[in-house]
């Protein structure tokens, strides 16, 4: 392609390839079907469009999770905001999605015109600063502009590992520039030798000889430091933790792993573990209300050291800035440096084996999570949407090379159906797993068919307890506005274009097994697999959970 045709859009797309971006996913409109051209046309990045816009906002966000960037385009007005919901979501969880907008041309939008799309007053940046509350970053695209504007935000969405923003009108798109001189530049080392000297040496002073024990969450994910984390679960014998909200962020088949950390809902030996640690080091941690039994934890500041993305804490006393990174290496060399080795962990009380129920029996929440949890293999992505499926697998142990992807923070009930499209085909070597209720399903199902015409084969089970069975858990539990409409699941997958899918139902134990086996057996075939529970049967953890949250609802 000669230089003169190189446009604004062509540098966009190579930005984004040069970060990794293979798959970009949206939503066709007018406004951006010119730049949609220049997608098909490119060597890297190929186009996926999907059902709806909010279902492609979550795709993005599933392939960001695991790919460290994504990009999401929409057209202008009610495409975008139709992506709101899920573009908030990754801002709130530190998910880098790149949100392009096509827009009118800056001609009709300096003419100030009533065109589709907007809301008729002539004003084509109201969108933009509804955006800026959820984003970043963000640039109205100009052409003299156009080239820095794109690498200011796509180095800001890089380096905060949060959505950015492009709008980028028709004209601006197909306007010719000269493709990158220089790969997209890095933020310098954000770490004050001084500040990490001070936290080194109070650090040393407060772990001593003691043993340290880490509680992490997944911000040492999002923020690429989880090879220095390992370093130092490798330094000496540490006992450790996550939050749900990091759950298989670290080896959970490893005798050092204590269990899921929820403040007072969590199981007994990990709240002790923790709460009772000589000297706990949390890394990444976050603590919202549905991963800390709403803000329960006991931690004495005094006795915890704090590791954050660009400050990290010692017995109460702030040290910044300092990268998380630097920070969990300087750790790693306290312990290294004393030569000495910390009592094993404990080995965790297993109770004793129950008899296998007959496979006759009818499942429950406990059966159905003990039994995908045994049939998970290394290299699975599991998904898990919030209620009773989160809940119900957040306490099982996962083999080492699974991947634990929800939304507890946002927890938008639906998100992860299309994520798992974006996860697969982010890592399409790896298998997927989606646990989703009834009524979150029917909210995005129709990304079932995206990922047939995309050669994903996951295994899908749909836990049919008769409604929203979290919401009963925590108020109206015969309410009419907790029920659902019942849909006729095994029927599904044929509507949304899945004719060869294997589509079963179970209602025991055995049938449960029986379909988990097909599923495995048959890995090029998608596993629709409608599990039908009674709509009171809540897991432990989430009923704890639950009455926490009707406490806290019905609070003054």
């Amino acid at each position: 392609m000669a230089d003169t045709e190189y446009t604004v859009g062509d540098y966009l797309l190579d930005r984004l390839a040069e970060l990794g971006v293979t798959e970009v996913f949206g939503v066709p409109g007018d406004f951006n079907l010119e730049f949609l051209d220049h997608v098909l046309a490119h060597d890297t990045v190929r186009w996926v469009g999907g059902a709806n816009e909010l279902n492609a906002g979550y795709t993005a966000d599933g392939y960001g999770r695991l790919r460290g960037i994504s990009a999401l385009v929409t057209t202008f007005g009610v495409g975008e905001l139709s992506a709101a919901n899920a573009v908030a979501g990754s801002y709130a969880e530190h998910v880098p999605v790149v949100h392009i907008v096509g827009a009118p041309s800056k001609d009709a939008q300096g003419a100030r015109r009533v065109v589709h799309h907007s809301l008729g007053d002539g004003d084509f940046e109201h969108f933009l600063r509804m955006a800026r509350e959820i984003t970043c970053a963000q640039a109205n695209l100009i052409p003299a502009t156009a080239t820095r504007e794109i690498d200011r935000v796509l180095l800001e969405v890089r380096e905060h590992k949060r959505p950015g923003y492009l709008l980028l009108a028709t004209d601006v798109a197909r306007f010719p520039v000269d493709p990158p001189s220089a790969p997209l530049a890095h933020y310098g080392n954000g770490t004050s030798p001084r500040a990490l000297a001070l936290f080194t040496e109070a650090a040393r002073r407060l772990i001593g000889t003691h043993q340290v024990t880490v509680l992490a969450d997944l911000l040492v994910h999002r923020l690429n430091a989880v090879d220095a984390l390992d370093g130092l679960l490798a330094a000496d014998t540490v006992p450790y933790a996550t939050l749900m909200w990091g759950k298989s962020l670290l080896d959970e088949s490893s005798p050092s792993y204590l269990g899921i950390y929820a403040g007072a809902a969590s199981a007994e030996p990990v709240r002790r573990a923790v709460e009772d640690a000589p000297v706990l080091v949390t890394a990444g941690v976050q603590f919202t209300d549905m991963v800390s039994g709403f803000f329960s934890q006991q931690i004495d500041p005094a006795r915890t050291i704090d590791v954050g993305a660009v400050q990290s804490t010692v017995a109460g006393q702030v040290y910044a800035p300092i990268d998380i990174g630097a920070a969990l290496k300087a750790l790693t060399g306290i312990l290294t440096d004393r030569g000495i080795t910390s009592p094993a962990v404990p080995a965790a009380v297993v109770p004793a084996p129950t008899a296998a129920p007959p496979p006759d029996t009818a499942l429950t929440q406990k059966v159905l999570w003990d039994k995908v949890s045994e049939a998970l293999t290394p290299g699975n992505v599991v998904l898990a949407d919030q209620g009773t499926s989160f809940y119900g697998m957040a306490g099982h142990r996962l083999p080492a090379g699974v991947t634990f992807i929800g939304q507890p923070l946002w927890g938008s009930i639906g998100y992860t159906l299309p994520a798992a499209l974006g996860a697969a085909l982010a890592h399409p070597e790896r298998r997927i797993v989606l646990l989703i209720g009834d009524g979150a399903a029917q909210l995005t199902v129709q990304e079932i068919g995206v990922m047939a015409r995309e050669g994903i084969a996951p295994v899908i089970i749909v836990v049919n307890n008769d409604g929203y069975t979290v919401e009963r858990a925590i108020h109206g539990p015969q309410a009419y506005y907790n029920d659902i409409v019942g849909w006729r699941w095994q029927e599904l997958p044929t509507a949304l274009g899945v004719p060869d899918a294997l589509a079963v139902r179970a209602h025991t134990v055995g049938e449960l097994e029986a379909a988990l086996t097909a599923a495995a057996q048959h890995r090029d075939r998608m596993a629709v697999i409608e599990v039908v529970l009674d709509r009171d049967d809540v897991p432990p953890l989430l009923a704890e959970l639950a009455r926490a949250a009707a406490a806290a609802n019905a609070a003054d």
